[in-house]
């Protein structure tokens, strides 16, 4: 198969799964390199099609529809409570979309985070846990922004109360 008829493959393997595949599941797939498939994916992207990389391998990106809520939050803690976070979010039926931090040099530096689940959480902390992986959280003392996404605003009331009650949230007052 041709490059072309190869980003075809991948895009219709992508949008008939019920899971993310891992570059090296689709590589396998198409009788390619890991680093074929990743510029393949690039390259979907930039022709359009919603790709998001995932801990565990890509997605396409479902349409938004509006049957839930979202809330930009600012959180402040340091690595250990990192898992705590993420179950806390998830526990409560929301998930984290995104984390934001603002870099003195780069600016506003944003990056998907996808968690919907704990299964999410520790697939993302085992990837933190590789000796050259850091938060990008770190590079601000541990402060940084979350989208979460919740069926409605009592569920994001109550993630919250939770973490502002575990102090996970960026106090006013600081």
């Amino acid at each position: 198969m041709n490059a072309k008829e190869r980003r075809a493959a991948i895009a219709e393997r992508l949008a008939q799964a019920d899971r993310p595949l891992s570059a090296a599941a689709l590589a396998a797939a198409c009788g390619v390199s890991r680093q074929i498939i990743v510029g393949d994916v690039a390259l979907l992207r930039a022709g359009g099609l919603s790709v998001l990389a995932t801990p565990r391998g890509y997605v396409l990106e479902a349409p938004v529809v509006p049957t839930h809520c979202e809330r930009r939050i600012a959180c402040r803690h340091d690595d250990d409570r990192l898992r705590d976070e993420l179950y806390s979010v998830v526990d409560l039926g929301g998930a984290l979309l995104d984390v934001t931090v603002e870099h003195p040099i780069y600016g506003q530096i944003c990056a998907p985070l996808h968690v919907f689940s704990r299964f999410d959480a520790d697939a993302f902390c085992d990837k933190l846990s590789q000796p050259d992986a850091r938060p990008l959280c770190e590079l601000t003392g541990g402060i940084h922004l979350h989208t979460i996404r919740a069926a409605d605003e009592a569920a994001l009331d109550r993630i919250v109360r939770c973490l502002r009650e575990k102090g996970l949230l960026l106090s006013e007052d600081a």
